[in-house]
């Protein structure tokens, strides 16, 4: 396999205050990729990062400004004149609200002095592909503008998928609530991976430079921790990226639902591939003492049920399964639950938020959007494995 179209993982160390270690990282991912060898003046290029909702850098949910600025100056040096930098938040999608996303995410103010176009418009259309489940996806209309895609997600843990990375972090080419509208269509994790595998087709990025300098572990993709790992990833091929991720979180890949998916589709390989590795990379171990989602080992009970109870696996499954629960002392009341919630079954009642239980398909969208963590996945003792 050619030297230009592997996966590079760099030697741990990299820091967002030490820009020209940062600069030299990015650089070598664009010089092995073959596809960046497409770029020049004539270029729409279209930088999609993991913005989520409104947080600081500092809270390592979104994608750092100082990695999309080395992007961007990488990108220069190429001769590309127009970049857009573009992505729609969970919640309601209005100009106003991504504004606000991008100042708060440090972004603003970076595109300004590098003269990147910030994408605050809502408009989409649609995108036919030839998914195993979904054959139409509406996109933000930058995917559709731009002849060059470079995905920028962050590394994170995520309680409904166990990781976010790659293929994840296209989700949020979808716009705003037509992605609660998706968890609503497919409530369970098998359908909900195949169609995020179906949506990276239809994607397709040419480029991946993922963001594990800072990652987030625990409760993500929001209600986690912050924990520095001076990580770079960056690569061609999406799938090869995310089993990277995988591998450096401990998760089996079959427990991801979106790499399972691509697993069964032929598009994903069944473990990373050493000889994915550009020479000179880091070496892929396990991160120590990594902590995944609290909720995650018992999403899928299946292999864990006693014998005399594995007739009653779809049932015991409904009851036992982790679900988001309110702590009704943190909540603030301020609506973001609710407007996310695919089977509105949140409601405010005397300015806290309330979960009907009965509707709640365990998404965990509120625990996502939660400004304040107010909302914590909780499981029954007996499936604590």
């Amino acid at each position: 396999m050619a030297e230009s179209t592997k996966t590079m993982l760099l030697q741990p160390g990299l820091s967002y205050d030490r820009p020209e270690e940062l600069a030299d990282a990015v650089e070598r991912i664009f010089t092995l990729s073959l596809a960046a060898r497409r770029l020049g003046p004539q270029s729409c290029v279209l930088l999609k990062p993991n913005l989520l909702a409104k947080h600081p850098p500092e809270h390592a949910v979104t994608t750092h400004p100082a990695v999309v600025e080395a992007v961007v100056r990488a990108l220069r040096r190429r001769g590309v004149e127009r970049i857009l930098l573009a992505d729609s938040c969970g919640g309601l999608y209005n100009e106003g609200g991504m504004r606000a996303i991008y100042r708060v995410s440090g972004l603003t103010e970076l595109c300004g002095r590098l003269g990147v176009e910030l994408w605050d418009k809502t408009t989409s259309a649609p995108r036919t592909c030839a998914g195993a489940l979904v054959h139409e996806f509406n996109l933000i209309t930058p995917v559709h503008l731009c002849d060059f895609i470079i995905d920028l997600p962050k590394f994170k843990t995520h309680v409904m998928t166990g990781m976010t990375a790659a293929v994840k972090n296209l989700f949020g080419c979808i716009p705003g609530l037509q992605k609660a509208e998706m968890h609503m269509r497919f409530p369970d994790r098998e359908r909900f991976g195949q169609m995020l595998c179906d949506l990276a087709g239809a994607i397709a990025p040419d480029l991946t430079i993922l963001d594990a300098i800072v990652g987030m572990e625990g409760d993500g993709p929001a209600g986690g921790s912050p924990r520095a790992l001076g990580l770079l990833l960056g690569g061609e091929d999406v799938w090869q990226i995310d089993l990277a991720v995988a591998a450096l979180m401990g998760l089996d890949p079959q427990k991801v639902p979106y790499l399972a998916a691509g697993i069964r589709s032929g598009v994903c390989a069944e473990a990373f591939e050493p000889e994915m590795l550009a020479s000179g990379s880091d070496s892929l171990k396990p991160i120590s003492d990594w902590k995944l989602p609290g909720s995650f080992s018992s999403l899928t009970f299946s292999d864990h049920y006693p014998t005399g109870l594995r007739w009653a696996g779809p049932l015991v499954t409904k009851l036992a399964a982790p679900r988001p629960v309110i702590r009704r002392t943190d909540c603030i009341g301020c609506g973001k639950c609710a407007e996310i919630c695919p089977g509105h079954t949140i409601q405010l009642k005397g300015g806290k938020a309330h979960i009907d239980p009965t509707g709640c398909i365990r998404c965990f969208c509120c625990h996502e959007m939660c400004p304040v963590k107010a909302i914590a996945v909780r499981r029954i003792p007996l499936f604590r494995l």
